[in-house]
């Protein structure tokens, strides 16, 4: 089949022939959000208003700051953190309303219809922090990215035998990518194709399951006198890969070479 600019990074990504190919799409795109978001894009008028409204997560913002632009890293906090306090500002006045109500309750008096009022008013409020506390634009970005992704995964799994032989002969998915893969599939594929799907779905997760445990726990056995003149085989990296196969890419090499 004809290849294109949605086509060769799935194509790229299963030929790396890694423990996901999911997780290095998923790395690739992050990395790129990172440079993009500290490069001259932040400075592009649509980028910055989604920035300062969204900002970013804990994960995220460690990832910034660890690229070593902690200009570009104020600039965007500076104007994120102009409108967050616009935001607060709002919230803290309702906070304060409903604080008021309750302190002119009397001591020991029992919710009612007002005081009940408050309570949720305040509950409300929390989730609003909470959600200014949760956004994140690049975590939203390769979401979007993804699932692009996984669409062209499914297209190229329908349409191109060599890429679909290539993937029955992979070392499978992370547990988290072959979550979204299932669910994916459901809306991509007809029953056939589907049932196809999921039986080798099911056939390769078992099969390098079973490596990455033996892998494991040879490891493991490398710390007892009794195998110290063993080879390693393949479980120098053992704990590393254990970890990425259960939760994703997050510890070890990078997933792209």
């Amino acid at each position: 089949m004809r290849y294109h600019i949605d086509t060769i990074p799935v194509w790229d990504a299963m030929k790396l022939d890694g423990e996901c190919l999911m997780c290095a799409l998923e790395r690739k795109t992050e990395l790129g959000e990172a440079e993009r978001y500290l490069g001259a894009s932040v400075m592009e008028p649509d980028v910055r208003v989604r920035v300062n409204d969204k900002g970013f997560c804990r994960k995220h913002h460690a990832m910034l700051f660890s690229m070593s632009n902690r200009l570009g890293h104020a600039l965007m906090l500076e104007s994120h953190m102009i409108e967050n306090r616009e935001k607060l500002a709002r919230i803290n006045g309702r906070l304060e309303k409903s604080a008021k109500q309750l302190k002119d309750a009397g001591i020991g008096d029992k919710l009612n219809g007002k005081t009940k009022a408050a309570v949720a008013e305040i509950l409300n409020q929390a989730k609003a922090v909470n959600e200014m506390a949760d956004s994140c634009l690049m975590c939203e970005s390769i979401a979007e990215n993804m699932g692009r992704y996984l669409h062209t995964f499914f297209h190229l799994y329908q349409h191109d035998t060599d890429f679909r032989t290539r993937f029955k002969k992979s070392k499978g998915l992370c547990l988290p990518h072959l979550g979204q893969m299932l669910e994916a599939a459901t809306e991509e594929l007809g029953a056939k194709e589907l049932g196809e799907f999921v039986q080798t779905a099911v056939d390769l997760e078992k099969e390098n399951m079973d490596r990455i445990q033996e892998d494991i726990s040879w490891f493991i056995k490398k710390f007892d006198y009794r195998y110290e003149n063993e080879s390693w085989k393949n479980s120098k990296d053992a704990v590393e890969r254990t970890v990425n196969k259960a939760r994703g890419w997050c510890v070890g090499k990078e997933p792209n070479e």
